[in-house]
């Protein structure tokens, strides 16, 4: 497994793969790795020759008061589960190759960044779509294997590569989920073993709404008051938001179709944790 460090050593090792006419798949990752993430490096590793998983903290997705410092790190680790797994490169810049003195440029995605966690950091979107785009340029990926769990993102960089033609084909994949349905994150480190009860209230809120669905309930407004009670029970518990959306174009939808997903962020003491499902039967 090759630790390429530069824009460069990248480049040389994406040539090398295209100069034998491999395929080469991506996993875009800020490291601290867990099952979660190890599950999208098994499905790059499936659909491609060979696999590069990229790990960076990136800063210009942080909102200033965010977590950027306190975000887990252990690389050492995340290497050997990378090198277990049979991850052919990874791709771990240091933040002045990735933003050296003087950049300024800024890459935007429009009205599916304005709803949800777009609403509650501002500028996040913005850092996500411009680190994604540097690294699709560096690596140049046939593929990238991104999970559900974080669904604007997916649906933001999505749009990211059919928009800016980056030839990048899009694979997600279903949230994975801890034995008691809590939605695998990195920051569910921050919880205390209380908090972490409390945390599963966001899947129990999830699955109770999707049941009301599954009997016949088509009201927006009446499936947020349900998920909203389910989680205010819960002493931790602090909700950021609750939405339901429409999820090729992120808009707030007032009636249930095929579409829609509920999203969800909420603070569990420190831990912002997000999680969604979509409501449609079936």
């Amino acid at each position: 497994m090759e630790i390429l460090r530069t824009n460069a050593e990248m480049s040389r090792w994406r040539d090398e793969c295209y100069r034998k006419k491999q395929t080469v798949g991506f996993v875009p990752t800020m490291g601290y790795l867990h099952r979660g993430h190890l599950a999208l490096v098994e499905e790059a590793l499936r659909r491609a020759d060979q696999v590069v998983v990229s790990i960076f903290v990136n800063p210009t997705q942080f909102s200033p008061g965010e977590d950027l410092d306190q975000y887990p790190r252990d690389f050492e680790r995340d290497l050997d589960l990378c090198r277990e797994l049979g991850v052919h490169a990874i791709f771990a810049p240091e933040v002045e190759e990735m933003y050296p003195a003087g950049f300024q440029t800024r890459v935007l995605v429009d009205r599916v960044t304005q709803n949800l966690c777009g609403l509650h950091r501002p500028g996040h979107f913005d850092g996500v779509a411009l680190v994604v785009t540097k690294l699709f340029c560096a690596i140049h990926p046939h593929l990238a294997v991104m999970g559900e769990k974080d669904f604007q993102q997916l649906v933001v960089v999505k749009r990211l590569s059919k928009d800016l033609n980056l030839g990048v084909e899009i694979i997600p994949h279903p949230t994975v989920r801890e034995s008691d349905g809590l939605a695998m994150s990195s920051r569910n480190t921050y919880l205390s073993k209380e908090e972490r009860q409390s945390a599963l209230s966001l899947y129990r809120s999830l699955l109770a709404v999707r049941e009301m669905v599954k009997e016949g309930e088509r009201r927006v407004e009446v499936l947020i008051d349900r998920a909203k009670a389910i989680i205010e029970a819960e002493p931790h518990c602090k909700i950021q938001y609750v939405h339901v959306v429409d999820e090729d174009t992120m808009a707030d939808i007032a009636e249930v179709t095929p579409m829609a997903v509920m999203a969800m962020a909420v603070f569990v003491g420190k831990a912002r944790l997000i999680d969604n499902m979509r409501l449609w039967p079936g």
